[in-house]
């Protein structure tokens, strides 16, 4: 499985409870990648009016917002200047296990989605990932400079660029179904996300926002039998496991009352986010509404 992605998509933001429900009810049975298609490129024509375009982009998150039910920021500060160093840093990441990418990942969508920031410099990408537990952030900071995870990216860019010629055009109920994007040079790349399944030399194709029947769908067609619903957990070892958890992806993920003991509530502007209590006390950027209490 390749996921078509980037820190910095709102689609991909709303997509994280389908996502992560997906990867509990695949675990141990599929290679699941990350390929970061850069959405904010360097070549984007450069911004007359940066206040104009933060105003429109607001609006824009919060309308996608209302179509996923995902945290939007209270107020955004800027668009993203680029998705080069959260993306590079997301691919460094990798290096130091699925878990500690996982949560780096995951910090750097916060960035924007939660406190209003992008981590849209290298800066502020490294800045996002400290304290993730296990995080080696000197290796990070050295990986994510280094030629090798560079071209990984630019791979990735590149793959995410040879879209499979079924979603040159999509059509659906969702507000984002998923065509594939023209680019400047007149080609195409994946609508972020897309899934791509693929087993031997057969494949499926699930791009945009979608419920968690079409991927699961798609899964079956090319392995039948192959996804088992995992059982939800108790809300604290899933606050445990995953350190952050969205109202939406708490409703999905977890079983059983609702807050856990301890669970830290940070407000934004549609809906809280919850994070684990040593989450939050290794997040300097977060402003909490305090321990939570049933």
């Amino acid at each position: 499985m390749v996921e078509y992605t980037d820190p910095l998509c709102p689609w991909a933001w709303g997509s994280e409870p389908t996502f992560r429900t997906l990867r509990a009810s695949l675990t141990g049975a599929v290679h699941w990648r990350r390929a970061y298609a850069i959405l904010f490129d360097h070549d984007d024509d450069p911004v007359p009016d940066p206040a104009a375009e933060t105003a429109w982009y607001t609006r824009y998150v919060a309308e996608i917002s209302a179509h996923t039910l995902a945290p939007r920021p209270v107020l955004l500060k800027r668009v993203a200047a680029g998705s080069w160093p959260s993306s590079l840093v997301a691919k460094a990441a990798e290096f130091q296990g699925p878990d500690v990418a996982e949560r780096v990942l995951r910090r750097l969508r916060e960035s924007v989605f939660v406190h209003g920031e992008p981590a849209d410099t290298t800066a502020l990408a490294l800045s996002a990932a400290r304290g993730v537990p296990g995080l080696d952030p000197r290796r990070l900071a050295a990986d994510a400079a280094s030629d090798d995870v560079l071209e990984r990216v630019r791979a990735d860019r590149a793959e995410a660029r040879r879209p499979v010629p079924e979603v040159r055009s999509v059509r659906g109920e969702s507000p984002h179904p998923g065509a594939a994007k023209e680019t400047l040079d007149g080609g195409h790349r994946y609508a972020l996300p897309t899934l791509l399944f693929r087993a031997g030399a057969t494949y499926r194709a699930v791009p945009g926002w979608r419920p968690f029947e079409a991927y699961a769908a798609a899964v079956e067609e090319l392995r039948p039998g192959l996804l088992k619903l995992a059982e939800p957990p108790s809300p604290a070892r899933a606050l445990e496991r995953h350190r952050s958890l969205t109202d939406p992806e708490r409703r999905v993920l977890t079983e059983g009352a609702w807050p856990p003991p301890g669970a830290v509530r940070v407000d934004t502007g549609n809906g809280p986010v919850w994070l684990h209590p040593e989450e939050a006390a290794v997040r300097p950027d977060v402003t909490s509404s305090g321990p939570a209490s049933p």
